[in-house]
C-alpha cells in the first residue's frame, strides 16, 4: 500500500502529464493534497502566452472571462479522463469535480470529491 506522499506525487505527475498532453502546455509547478475523501490539486503557471495576453492587466473583463470559460469547457470535455486518473491512483470513484483558474496569477485549483476516503497504511500520514 502506498503512502499519502506517494499517492499525492503520483496524482501530481499524472495531472502534469494530462496538462501537457491534453492542454498542450504543462504547469510550472504542481502540488497535490489528499484530505479524507478530497483530492486538491494546485497548478501554478498554467496560462499560455496568448491567454496571459488576453487576460492581461490591460485586458477587458470579457477577455478574462473568455479564458476562464475556455478552460472550464476543456476540463469538462476531459472529465472522464481526469476521473479515471484519480480513480486509478486512489482506488475511489470521483463523486464530483470542481475547478477554477485565476487569470491574474495563472494558478488553477482542481478539487475532486471522492465516493469514500483514501486509505493509507497504518501509522502513515
Amino acid at each position: 500500500m502506498k503512502t499519502r506522499g506517494q499517492l499525492e506525487a503520483e496524482i501530481g505527475d499524472a495531472i502534469v502529464k494530462f496538462e501537457l498532453d491534453y492542454m498542450g502546455r504543462g504547469p510550472e509547478e504542481a502540488k497535490t493534497y489528499i484530505i479524507d475523501d478530497l483530492v486538491l490539486v494546485r497548478l501554478r503557471g498554467v496560462l499560455t502566452p496568448a491567454e496571459r495576453q488576453l487576460a492581461g492587466v490591460d485586458g477587458t473583463p470579457h477577455g478574462r472571462e473568455l479564458v476562464k470559460e475556455i478552460r472550464r469547457e476543456l476540463i469538462e470535455k476531459a472529465r472522464p479522463l481526469l476521473e479515471a486518473i484519480i480513480g486509478d491512483v486512489t482506488g475511489q470513484s470521483v463523486r464530483s469535480l470542481h475547478t477554477d483558474i485565476s487569470t491574474h496569477t495563472g494558478e488553477r485549483i482542481i478539487v475532486f470529491s471522492l465516493c469514500g476516503p483514501v486509505h493509507f497504511p497504518a501509522n502513515v500520514l
